[in-house]
Order: structure tokens, then C-alpha cells, then sequence
């Protein structure tokens, strides 16, 4: 089931999410509806908390191309990451922060625990991109978003124009 992404200001986003202690149909049925809605989208990935659950759960798109007919993903429950290294700038935009990119510094190279849908631990490293949307996800997780880590400046602007486009959405409604 396709869910309700929910946007910037929401109280939910800024919020630390809860560790998931079962792992029962409940979280399956949660995990499958986040990668729908993460592939319907479209994103890299996505938080629990960006459709309404604050649960420590994130899946994230490991597909190969952005039309691949053989969509994959994968669930990171838990999540941490042990080590970190490197540095890299790209331009980052969020399924939860309507209208808005730019350039975020990230870790080049991540490495992370977290367990699957069923609970086993695993450990793994990532890099470049694949760490980016990482970091990305595991910030939702702790109720920061990627514009918690730009310029005083740009946050304000973009705080402005989102002002500027709910006053419009509410004027057309």
C-alpha cells in the first residue's frame, strides 16, 4: 500500500524514532508499504517516520537504474553507523522537504550494523552514493533533516519560499 509522505514542518520529522523491538507481520507489512511508497515516489530511500512511524526502520533503493523493471531494495532496521571516513559534496533532496536541494558534505565510506526484517545483526560498508542515502535515512532516524546541515542562511531562505507555497496550496483549497 502506497502511503501519505509527510512534509516539512511535520512534528514527527524532527522527532528521534523508537528501536523495533518486534519483528512480526506488522513490521513486514510496514517495510513493504515503505518500498512502495519509496519506488512510487520516486526515491533512494526512505524513513519510517517520513510516513508517519516513528519506528528506527529504513528501506533504501539498491536497483541498478531508475527505470529498472527488477526494482530492489533493502531494510535496514536499527540502524548505526559503527565508523566513518572520507568526505564527499553532492546535491541532496528529500521525499519530506518538497522544493528544496543542494549541496550537502557527507562521509565517503560508512560502515553499519543494523538487523533485517527478521532480526538477524549484519554488518556492512558502503560507500560513495550508497553511504550518502545512508546517512541520509539514519539522520530521519534521529529527527534531522538534510536542511539541519546547511547554512543558518539557506535554511531561512528556504523557510520563506516553503511559507510562500503552503500560503498558495491553502489559498487554491
Amino acid at each position: 500500500m502506497i502511503r501519505k509522505i509527510i512534509t516539512y514542518p511535520h512534528p514527527i520529522l524532527v522527532q528521534k524514532a523508537s528501536p523495533v523491538t518486534k519483528f512480526d507481520n506488522a513490521l513486514h507489512r510496514l517495510i513493504s508499504d515503505m518500498i512502495e511508497t519509496m519506488f512510487d515516489a520516486p526515491g533512494a530511500g526512505l524513513a519510517a517516520n517520513q510516513v508517519g512511524e516513528s519506528k528506527r526502520v529504513v528501506v533504501i533503493n539498491t536497483s541498478e537504474k531508475e527505470k529498472d523493471e527488477d526494482r530492489q531494495a533493502i531494510a535496514l532496521i536499527n540502524p548505526e553507523i559503527l565508523h566513518a571516513e572520507g568526505s564527499q559534496v553532492d546535491v541532496e533532496g528529500c521525499l519530506s522537504v518538497i522544493e528544496y536541494s543542494t549541496k550537502v558534505t557527507r562521509f565517503q565510506k560508512v560502515t553499519v550494523r543494523a538487523q533485517d526484517a527478521s532480526g538477524a545483526t549484519r554488518e556492512f560498508e558502503a560507500e560513495d552514493f550508497f553511504a550518502r542515502v545512508i546517512q541520509h535515512e539514519c539522520d530521519h532516524l534521529e529527527g534531522k533533516l538534510f536542511i539541519d546541515r546547511i547554512s543558518t542562511l539557506k535554511r531561512s531562505l528556504y523557510k520563506k519560499k516553503l511559507k510562500k507555497i503552503l500560503a498558495e496550496e491553502q489559498e487554491k483549497s
